[in-house]
Protein backbone atom coordinates (compact mmCIF):
# COMPACT_ATOMS: atom_id res chain seq x y z
CA UNK A 1 0.00 0.00 0.00
CA UNK A 2 1.39 3.25 -0.86
CA UNK A 3 2.50 6.12 1.47
CA UNK A 4 -0.11 8.19 0.92
CA UNK A 5 -2.94 5.82 1.66
CA UNK A 6 -1.61 4.79 5.01
CA UNK A 7 -1.58 8.44 5.83
CA UNK A 8 -4.87 8.70 4.84
CA UNK A 9 -5.92 5.94 6.80
CA UNK A 10 -4.84 7.29 9.97
CA UNK A 11 -7.96 7.88 12.25
CA UNK A 12 -8.49 9.82 15.53
CA UNK A 13 -7.89 6.48 17.46
CA UNK A 14 -4.31 6.05 15.77
CA UNK A 15 -3.50 9.17 16.09
CA UNK A 16 -4.24 8.97 19.98
CA UNK A 17 -2.50 5.49 20.00
CA UNK A 18 0.90 6.34 18.42
CA UNK A 19 0.98 9.92 20.61
CA UNK A 20 0.60 7.57 23.68
CA UNK A 21 3.41 5.71 22.63
CA UNK A 22 5.87 8.57 21.66
CA UNK A 23 5.53 10.13 24.97
CA UNK A 24 5.75 6.82 26.91
CA UNK A 25 9.07 6.12 24.70
CA UNK A 26 10.30 9.57 25.70
CA UNK A 27 9.77 9.60 29.41
CA UNK A 28 11.82 6.66 29.13
CA UNK A 29 14.88 7.99 27.88
CA UNK A 30 14.23 11.09 29.74
CA UNK A 31 14.90 8.89 33.03
CA UNK A 32 17.40 6.55 31.39
CA UNK A 33 19.56 9.60 29.91
CA UNK A 34 23.34 9.96 31.40
CA UNK A 35 22.83 6.22 32.43
CA UNK A 36 24.81 2.89 31.50
CA UNK A 37 21.27 1.50 31.40
CA UNK A 38 20.97 4.10 28.14
CA UNK A 39 23.85 2.50 26.28
CA UNK A 40 22.32 -0.78 26.82
CA UNK A 41 18.74 -0.44 26.04
CA UNK A 42 20.45 1.17 22.63
CA UNK A 43 22.39 -2.47 22.44
CA UNK A 44 19.52 -4.30 22.76
CA UNK A 45 17.17 -2.15 20.24
CA UNK A 46 20.63 -2.83 17.76
CA UNK A 47 20.07 -6.74 18.52
CA UNK A 48 16.06 -6.59 17.85
CA UNK A 49 17.23 -4.91 14.42
CA UNK A 50 19.52 -7.97 13.44
CA UNK A 51 17.40 -10.09 14.11
CA UNK A 52 14.28 -8.86 12.35
CA UNK A 53 17.25 -8.35 9.23
CA UNK A 54 18.44 -11.81 9.71
CA UNK A 55 14.52 -13.38 9.26
CA UNK A 56 14.30 -11.01 6.79
CA UNK A 57 17.23 -11.90 4.53
CA UNK A 58 16.86 -15.97 5.14
CA UNK A 59 20.48 -15.35 8.00
CA UNK A 60 19.25 -18.75 9.67
CA UNK A 61 22.50 -19.36 12.31
CA UNK A 62 22.07 -15.29 13.07
CA UNK A 63 18.54 -15.82 13.55
CA UNK A 64 18.38 -18.85 15.46
CA UNK A 65 20.76 -17.68 18.11
CA UNK A 66 19.19 -14.07 18.40
CA UNK A 67 15.64 -15.70 18.50
CA UNK A 68 16.92 -18.25 21.56
CA UNK A 69 18.04 -14.98 23.23
CA UNK A 70 15.06 -12.59 22.88
CA UNK A 71 12.94 -15.32 24.14
CA UNK A 72 14.55 -14.58 27.43
CA UNK A 73 14.84 -10.63 26.97
CA UNK A 74 12.09 -9.72 29.45
CA UNK A 75 13.69 -11.39 32.46
CA UNK A 76 16.99 -9.40 30.88
CA UNK A 77 15.66 -6.51 30.99
CA UNK A 78 13.88 -7.01 34.36
CA UNK A 79 17.46 -7.94 35.76
CA UNK A 80 19.35 -5.16 34.05
CA UNK A 81 17.18 -2.55 34.35
CA UNK A 82 15.40 -3.18 37.88
CA UNK A 83 16.63 0.25 39.34
CA UNK A 84 15.53 2.37 36.58
CA UNK A 85 12.20 0.42 36.56
CA UNK A 86 12.33 0.95 40.84
CA UNK A 87 12.57 4.59 40.04
CA UNK A 88 9.98 4.75 37.05
CA UNK A 89 7.23 3.34 38.91
CA UNK A 90 8.46 5.47 42.29
CA UNK A 91 7.83 8.77 39.71
CA UNK A 92 4.54 7.52 38.24
CA UNK A 93 3.21 7.02 41.74
CA UNK A 94 3.86 10.44 42.81
CA UNK A 95 2.45 12.29 40.18
CA UNK A 96 -1.24 13.82 41.56
CA UNK A 97 -3.66 12.68 39.73
CA UNK A 98 -2.69 8.82 40.85
CA UNK A 99 -2.71 10.34 43.99
CA UNK A 100 0.93 10.61 45.34
CA UNK A 101 1.60 12.21 48.54
CA UNK A 102 2.73 15.86 48.03
CA UNK A 103 5.63 16.08 50.91
CA UNK A 104 5.56 18.43 53.49
CA UNK A 105 6.39 22.12 52.61
CA UNK A 106 9.44 23.21 54.05
CA UNK A 107 9.63 26.74 56.30
CA UNK A 108 11.36 29.87 56.16
CA UNK A 109 12.63 29.45 59.28
CA UNK A 110 14.01 26.43 58.28
CA UNK A 111 16.00 27.22 54.83
CA UNK A 112 17.70 30.11 56.72
CA UNK A 113 18.60 27.53 59.38
CA UNK A 114 20.09 25.50 56.47
CA UNK A 115 21.68 28.29 54.65
CA UNK A 116 23.40 29.35 57.61
CA UNK A 117 24.72 26.30 58.80
CA UNK A 118 25.65 25.21 54.81
CA UNK A 119 27.48 28.45 55.03
CA UNK A 120 29.59 28.25 58.26
CA UNK A 121 30.62 24.99 57.18
CA UNK A 122 32.25 26.43 54.19
CA UNK A 123 33.92 28.69 55.99
CA UNK A 124 35.34 26.33 58.53
CA UNK A 125 35.69 24.04 55.35
CA UNK A 126 34.06 21.27 57.14
CA UNK A 127 33.13 18.18 54.63
CA UNK A 128 29.57 17.66 54.84
CA UNK A 129 26.55 16.38 52.90
CA UNK A 130 22.78 17.37 54.13
CA UNK A 131 19.98 15.26 52.52
CA UNK A 132 16.59 17.33 52.11
CA UNK A 133 14.03 14.46 51.67
CA UNK A 134 10.88 15.53 49.01
CA UNK A 135 8.13 12.92 47.66
CA UNK A 136 10.54 10.00 47.21
CA UNK A 137 11.22 7.87 50.28
CA UNK A 138 14.99 7.98 50.79
CA UNK A 139 15.31 5.74 53.54
CA UNK A 140 15.04 3.08 51.34
CA UNK A 141 18.21 4.11 49.18
CA UNK A 142 20.51 4.80 52.19
CA UNK A 143 22.47 2.77 54.64
CA UNK A 144 21.18 4.11 57.82
CA UNK A 145 23.59 5.59 60.25
CA UNK A 146 22.22 6.91 64.18
CA UNK A 147 18.64 7.93 64.34
CA UNK A 148 17.94 11.12 66.08
CA UNK A 149 14.36 12.31 64.93
CA UNK A 150 15.71 15.99 66.39
CA UNK A 151 14.44 19.70 65.40
CA UNK A 152 16.62 21.13 62.73
CA UNK A 153 18.62 23.68 63.80
CA UNK A 154 22.29 25.16 62.64
CA UNK A 155 23.53 24.58 66.08
CA UNK A 156 23.01 21.19 65.86
CA UNK A 157 24.40 20.43 62.17
CA UNK A 158 27.50 22.27 63.07
CA UNK A 159 27.76 19.97 66.28
CA UNK A 160 27.20 16.93 63.76
CA UNK A 161 29.61 17.91 61.48
CA UNK A 162 32.05 18.74 64.23
CA UNK A 163 35.45 17.07 63.14
CA UNK A 164 35.18 15.84 67.22
CA UNK A 165 31.84 14.31 66.63
CA UNK A 166 31.30 10.68 65.99
CA UNK A 167 28.81 11.79 63.73
CA UNK A 168 30.50 13.37 61.16
CA UNK A 169 31.01 11.19 58.71
CA UNK A 170 28.49 10.53 56.47
CA UNK A 171 25.49 12.54 55.72
CA UNK A 172 22.52 13.97 57.52
CA UNK A 173 19.15 12.99 56.69
CA UNK A 174 16.05 15.53 56.87
CA UNK A 175 13.02 14.64 57.00
CA UNK A 176 9.60 16.44 57.09
CA UNK A 177 11.59 19.18 58.18
CA UNK A 178 13.59 17.41 61.08
CA UNK A 179 16.72 15.45 61.39
CA UNK A 180 16.04 12.19 61.10
CA UNK A 181 19.34 11.04 61.45
CA UNK A 182 23.25 11.34 60.95
CA UNK A 183 26.03 8.98 59.86
CA UNK A 184 24.22 7.24 56.70
CA UNK A 185 25.87 6.55 54.03
CA UNK A 186 24.85 7.09 50.37
CA UNK A 187 24.87 4.76 47.23
CA UNK A 188 27.68 6.73 44.46
CA UNK A 189 26.63 7.61 41.62
CA UNK A 190 27.31 4.93 38.44
CA UNK A 191 26.97 7.66 36.00
CA UNK A 192 29.72 7.28 33.08
CA UNK A 193 30.26 11.34 32.54
CA UNK A 194 30.59 12.02 36.24
CA UNK A 195 33.89 13.26 36.54
CA UNK A 196 36.42 10.69 37.92
CA UNK A 197 38.27 13.63 39.73
CA UNK A 198 35.19 13.99 42.03
CA UNK A 199 35.18 13.05 45.58
CA UNK A 200 33.68 10.64 47.87
CA UNK A 201 30.78 13.46 48.99
CA UNK A 202 30.41 14.99 45.60
CA UNK A 203 29.87 11.39 44.02
CA UNK A 204 27.67 10.30 46.72
CA UNK A 205 25.47 13.26 46.35
CA UNK A 206 24.99 12.79 42.98
CA UNK A 207 24.57 9.10 43.53
CA UNK A 208 21.58 9.97 45.62
CA UNK A 209 19.91 12.56 43.81
CA UNK A 210 19.81 10.26 40.58
CA UNK A 211 17.83 7.54 42.33
CA UNK A 212 15.27 9.71 44.43
CA UNK A 213 14.21 13.90 43.66
CA UNK A 214 15.60 14.63 46.97
CA UNK A 215 18.16 18.12 47.22
CA UNK A 216 21.17 17.24 48.29
CA UNK A 217 23.68 19.99 49.53
CA UNK A 218 27.24 19.16 49.96
CA UNK A 219 30.04 20.98 51.62
CA UNK A 220 33.60 20.32 49.78
CA UNK A 221 36.14 19.96 52.75
CA UNK A 222 39.24 21.14 50.32
CA UNK A 223 37.49 24.11 48.78
CA UNK A 224 35.20 25.40 51.37
CA UNK A 225 32.46 25.52 48.64
CA UNK A 226 28.65 25.00 48.48
CA UNK A 227 27.42 22.39 46.21
CA UNK A 228 23.68 21.36 45.15
CA UNK A 229 22.74 18.21 43.68
CA UNK A 230 19.55 17.40 42.15
CA UNK A 231 18.24 14.88 39.74
CA UNK A 232 21.68 13.91 39.02
CA UNK A 233 22.97 17.48 38.17
CA UNK A 234 25.25 19.19 40.49
CA UNK A 235 25.24 22.73 40.32
CA UNK A 236 28.56 24.02 42.47
CA UNK A 237 30.08 27.21 44.07
CA UNK A 238 26.49 28.80 45.29
CA UNK A 239 26.93 31.64 47.05
CA UNK A 240 24.50 31.91 50.39
CA UNK A 241 22.14 33.97 48.62
CA UNK A 242 21.73 31.46 45.65
CA UNK A 243 21.77 28.81 47.36
CA UNK A 244 18.61 30.40 49.79
CA UNK A 245 16.84 31.32 46.18
CA UNK A 246 17.11 27.74 45.54
CA UNK A 247 16.22 26.15 48.43
CA UNK A 248 13.12 28.42 48.91
CA UNK A 249 11.90 27.72 45.49
CA UNK A 250 12.40 24.13 45.51
CA UNK A 251 11.24 23.27 48.84
CA UNK A 252 8.20 26.10 49.40
CA UNK A 253 7.13 27.70 46.39
CA UNK A 254 5.56 24.69 45.14
CA UNK A 255 4.16 26.58 42.20
CA UNK A 256 7.81 27.48 40.95
CA UNK A 257 9.36 24.16 42.01
CA UNK A 258 9.32 22.16 38.31
CA UNK A 259 10.53 25.21 36.40
CA UNK A 260 13.02 25.75 39.05
CA UNK A 261 14.27 21.93 38.75
CA UNK A 262 14.73 22.84 34.85
CA UNK A 263 16.65 25.81 35.88
CA UNK A 264 19.03 24.26 38.34
CA UNK A 265 19.81 21.14 35.97
CA UNK A 266 20.56 23.29 33.03
CA UNK A 267 22.76 25.73 35.28
CA UNK A 268 26.64 24.69 34.12
CA UNK A 269 28.33 21.90 35.89
CA UNK A 270 31.32 23.95 37.23
CA UNK A 271 33.55 20.89 36.93
CA UNK A 272 36.95 20.55 38.70
CA UNK A 273 39.58 19.49 35.87
CA UNK A 274 42.57 18.24 37.33
CA UNK A 275 41.14 18.90 40.95
CA UNK A 276 40.15 16.57 43.25
CA UNK A 277 37.47 17.54 45.75
CA UNK A 278 36.18 15.85 48.71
Amino acid sequence: MPLWEVIRNIGLRDLIDISIVSVVVYWILLLLRGTRSLEILLGLSFLILAFLAARKWGLFTIHWILSNFIDSIIVFIIVIFQEDIRRALSTMGRTPFLGGKRFPPYQASLIEELVEASSSLARQRRGAIIVLEREADVISQVELGVELDAKLTRELILSIFSRDSILHDGAVIVKRGRIFAARCFLPLSDNPRVSKLLGARHRAALGLSEKTDAVVIVISEERGSISLALGGRLTRNLEMGRLRTVLTNLLIIQKRRKRVERKVKKLPEKSSNGEHTS
